[in-house]
């Protein structure tokens, strides 16, 4: 009998009304870069459980490792008296089918060795190394997890997923002012990660960014490298289309639904079933299957994500967005999941991103944002800074590399103005944030202030 049948034995014998629970079995390989070298390797094998009881409308819940099982539902109930029932409640998911998806699984990076991570990191080292480079950083991070869920109404199904990413930051003090570049590649095969590629692109960034010149605080049309706009998606866009925020009149699109929010040759999809994605699964962390779905199909505000609380909190029916997040990428066992997206996917349009610099008269290509963060979220403002690979563009040509921007935006005015989509996509993944896929976007009309 496994951890999981043994708990939910113990909660039929307690005559509980519901009852679920996550076991997730773990294995992480970090790789930490500082000063050109590798600094330090770790790797941990972790297995943990997760349970959810709802008995007279009452939620609670608990975590615990397996040796830590045997009175678990009975501490967990102890907090059942200090709770109020959630009478919107209405019950936990039933076996359904789910869709195969393509790679999500390498049996190849499950079993990799510590001296094949360690010689991946060396190659992104190695081929980030260049004359006018004064430090190189960055991390490499290979994750592989087997994932159960199983639950009182005869829901019981696993995962098997497997994923790795790396990054280099490559910083140099040659000319007038330090510069960077970055490199960045996450996948969840190992086929399709190349540690020469990150180190060429952090050198490529970096070494094009030295003598930097200044730029006016103007209006200017700007293309959002991948890295970029994955950046926003993360951190801008995504909480907007989150049900509960809508609901609570948090989102700057409230009421809006059905409505036109962007320009019409833009599509946003939470999709979950894209081979490769990072956060692509058949079914969310409660066991209700995914469905790719438009948050924005043509520039119309189309549909939100949810779990289940939210949902029926709502009086809806769930997306199948109920995350436990994992650090650094795949699940965890997190007793009660929220809402989130899996994979935000923007549709490739027709354009290079070499035709989309040719059709720019007066703008700026940038590769890489960091404190990006809403200022008003209830009405889409935010704030983030231009960091790496800002290049100024003057009548569909690069002129030169420009100094770091401040740009203090609207997100509903960033979406209307969405005036070129590439279709150079690339998955994305910053540190703590969302999955996303996209290519270079341009946005016309963008101020930016002078740093």
């Amino acid at each position: 009998m496994s951890y999981c049948d043994d708990i939910l034995h113990k909660a039929r014998i307690l005559n509980l009304d519901e009852c679920e629970v996550v076991s997730i079995q773990k294995k992480i390989s970090t790789v930490r870069i500082t000063d050109s070298e590798i600094a330090e390797m770790k790797q941990n094998e972790d297995h943990s459980i997760a349970i959810r009881i709802i008995d007279e409308k009452k939620i609670m819940s608990g975590k615990a490792s397996p040796s830590q099982i045997e009175n678990i539902l009975d501490k967990i109930l102890q907090t059942k008296s200090y709770l109020s029932p959630k009478d919107f409640w209405k019950s936990l998911p039933h076996a359904s089918k789910f869709t195969n998806l393509e790679r999500t699984y390498d049996s190849k990076l499950d079993g990799i060795s510590g001296t094949k991570i360690i010689d991946m990191a060396n190659e992104m080292i190695n081929s980030a190394t260049h004359k006018d480079i004064e430090r190189i950083s960055g991390s490499l991070n290979v994750v592989s997890d087997h994932f159960q869920i199983m639950n009182s109404n005869g829901l019981d199904c696993s995962d098997d997923s497997t994923y790795i990413s790396g990054t280099i930051n490559a910083d140099s003090e040659i000319g007038s002012t330090p510069v960077s570049g970055v490199g960045a590649i996450c996948s969840r095969t190992l086929d399709n990660f190349s540690p020469d590629q990150i180190g060429r692109d952090a050198t490529e960034m970096c070494i094009g960014s030295i003598n930097p010149k200044h730029i006016e605080q103007d209006s200017y049309s700007i293309i959002f490298e991948p890295y970029a706009f994955g950046e926003l998606l993360a951190f801008v866009v995504a909480s907007n289309f989150n049900l509960k925020t809508y609901a609570e009149k948090r989102s700057c699109f409230s009421d809006n639904m059905g409505a036109k929010i962007s320009s019409e040759g833009f599509s946003l999809v939470d999709d979950p079933h894209i081979p490769d994605g990072i956060g692509s699964k058949p079914f969310d962390d409660e066991g209700n299957a995914t469905v790719p779905q438009f948050l924005i199909k043509n520039g119309i505000f189309s549909n939100l994500f949810s779990d289940s609380f939210d949902a029926f909190k709502e009086g809806t029916s769930p997306s199948g967005n109920a995350i436990r997040q994992g650090s650094p990428m795949g699940r965890s066992s997190q007793p009660n999941p929220v809402s989130l997206p899996h994979n935000l996917r923007v549709v490739d349009g027709e354009m290079s991103k070499d035709e989309i610099v040719n059709d720019t008269k007066h703008g700026l290509l940038v590769g890489r944002l960091w404190y990006t963060y809403p200022v008003n979220p209830e009405h889409g403002d935010f704030s983030c800074t231009t960091r790496s690979g800002i290049r100024i563009i003057e009548d569909g040509k690069i002129s030169s590399p420009g100094k770091s921007v401040r740009i203090v935006h609207n997100l509903k005015t960033l979406l209307k103005n969405i005036s070129a989509i590439g279709m150079d996509s690339k998955n994305v993944l910053q540190w703590s944030a969302l999955p996303a896929i996209t290519p270079s976007v341009r946005v016309d009309r963008v101020g930016v202030n002078p740093i």
